[in-house]
């Protein structure tokens, strides 16, 4: 019993210890998943990581990412063919579908996104954000990529 209780407390220690460390594969002790590698493409306004965790597409007919955005970045307009779901994991974020306002996004809100309609999403500007993103159905095609969002678009919510 003493060393069950011995354990116990050194591991709560540790974790204490390393909760503000970050490990060296990007991971912050809090992180569920790795960040990732840094997005090099012109569908973010800045900087964006990710980290894929499920991409044996033919098996599953799906993708999923962990995506990081920096405070203030977001993606451009686009859709997917089969769909998206968006589970929000930390920080703050906002998503917009065409003709309709912005939603602020939090830890644990799901957006689930039907085929083919035009959305995007990011942090909002005072807050990193992360979601697991989830695409589906992928043999119906990829990502369609549209127009970068537009600072009055993306600060339309302060209106």
């Amino acid at each position: 019993m003493a060393f069950t209780a011995s354990l116990f407390t050194s591991c709560n220690n540790n974790t204490k210890t390393n909760n503000d460390m970050e490990t060296s594969n990007n991971l912050k002790a809090d992180m569920i998943f790795p960040k990732g590698d840094k997005l090099e493409n012109n569908n973010f306004s800045g900087t964006a990581w990710l980290q894929m965790l499920v991409t044996n597409q033919e098996a599953f007919d799906m993708t999923i990412g962990n995506v990081t955005f920096e405070s203030g970045v977001r993606n451009s307009w686009h859709s997917h063919p089969g769909g998206q779901i968006l589970l929000c994991t930390d920080g703050t974020g906002y998503y917009q579908e065409k003709g309709k306002p912005i939603q602020i996004l939090n830890k644990g809100d799901v957006v689930e996104i039907l085929p083919n309609v035009v959305h995007w999403h990011g942090a909002t500007p005072d807050s990193e954000f992360t979601h697991i993103a989830i695409s589906t159905k992928i043999g119906l095609g990829p990502a369609v990529w549209l127009a970068p969002v537009t600072d009055e678009e993306y600060n339309s919510l302060k209106k």
